[in-house]
């Protein structure tokens, strides 16, 4: 058997976020977590599969970080929540930070006002990344390895890496998945798309929303506005199949549908296509958002926990989309709900007050 479970591969940045809904300018304090898509997910994954605090699955991040008390917090925080970090590749601080760890400041907005993640990520660690800086063949022992656009955006090796990455866990019998997570901040559509052309031939479950693959992949959803705050299962269910027509090898795709009526009021679901047929969950209406920052994570992190359990798909699409809804109640990225209570949810289960 594989040493891991589920491993992935990304950049962690520091989480610096006001209190409240204030803006960074008027802040006189900064509340700090992490950021960080990938390691999300292995969080999240980590802690679905727990027992006892005994990780019945187990989850291994890959990044490259200083060493300096950003790196640190981000080592000790995900090692205490079962995520091994013995695969983390760690340059020596400089005592100057010509080379650092990212940061990404974050304000939750609200009512007409929408939230904003502003990223300080330049000269990272992970952005400097060469190839021979992980041996891939070696690292990946997993049954399942993940990445994404973000990543794959960063540095002048990190397209490449990504695919080496994706190739050598595919060698090595995992299953691989892709997040789009098409970032315009960090790269440009035409750039996205040659990365693709590199990438999607070793990727199994590609992840993404609408916007993503219209930017990326040049598939379009039909009927959306400008915006995408809003869109249609079904004609999702037109772009997945484009998706899986396009790239046969492909074995699922999914993405979380979110409807946006004001920052802090937004409608929520989750769909997913495979050979089987297409599954919708259900729609949770007006979910009052603490911090929505994660979910789109917590939804892939949900999934692909589910297809390595085994779970049918229209339980584990339903799993999903109420675990990811209860993300939006939780400040920070990481999802510290159980899957008791979002098996409860799913099923119906209420807000009262529980005792």
């Amino acid at each position: 058997m594989p040493k891991y479970d589920f491993m992935s591969f990304g950049e962690a940045n520091i989480r610096m976020a006001p209190p409240g809904h204030d803006r960074l300018a008027q802040a006189e304090e900064l509340q700090l977590g992490i950021a960080a898509a990938e390691l999300n997910c292995c969080v999240n994954i980590s802690n679905l599969s727990t027992k006892l605090l005994q990780p019945q699955l187990k989850t291994g991040y890959i990044t490259k970080l200083v060493d300096f008390w950003t790196g640190k917090y981000i080592m000790q925080h995900a090692r205490a929540q079962g995520v091994d970090m013995s695969n983390v590749v760690v340059e020596e601080y400089d005592k100057i930070g010509r080379t650092r760890n990212g940061l990404a400041f974050i304000e939750v907005g609200i009512g007409p006002r929408p939230s904003h993640q502003l990223y300080d990520r330049g000269h990272s660690a992970l952005s400097q990344i060469k190839p021979g800086d992980i041996n891939w063949r070696k690292v990946l022992d997993t049954r399942w390895f993940h990445t994404t656009g973000i990543v794959t955006a960063l540095g002048e090796y990190t397209a490449t890496e990504v695919a080496a990455a994706l190739q050598a866990a595919k060698k090595n019998g995992a299953t691989t998945s892709y997040d789009l997570n098409y970032r315009h901040t960090l790269w440009s559509k035409e750039a996205a798309q040659e990365a693709a052309k590199l990438i999607m031939p070793y990727v199994d479950v590609i992840l993404g929303n609408e916007e993503d693959f219209d930017t990326m992949l040049g598939i379009k959803a039909k009927n959306t506005d400008k915006n995408y705050s809003s869109i249609d299962p079904q004609n999702y269910r037109t772009v997945a199949e484009q998706v899986m027509s396009k790239y046969p090898h492909i074995v699922a795709v999914g993405t979380s549908l979110r409807e946006v009526k004001t920052a802090l009021l937004n409608n929520w679901r989750t769909v997913l296509m495979t050979s089987n047929g297409f599954f919708v969950s259900r729609k949770y209406e007006d979910i009052e958002i603490y911090d929505r920052t994660g979910g789109g994570d917590s939804f892939a992190s949900a999934l692909i926990w589910g297809m390595l359990e085994g779970h049918p798909e229209q339980e584990n699409i339903d799993f999903s989309a109420a675990f990811s809804a209860l993300c939006h109640t939780i400040r920070n990225d990481w999802n510290i709900i159980s899957r008791e209570e979002a098996t409860e949810l799913m099923k119906g289960g209420s807000a009262r007050v529980k005792r």
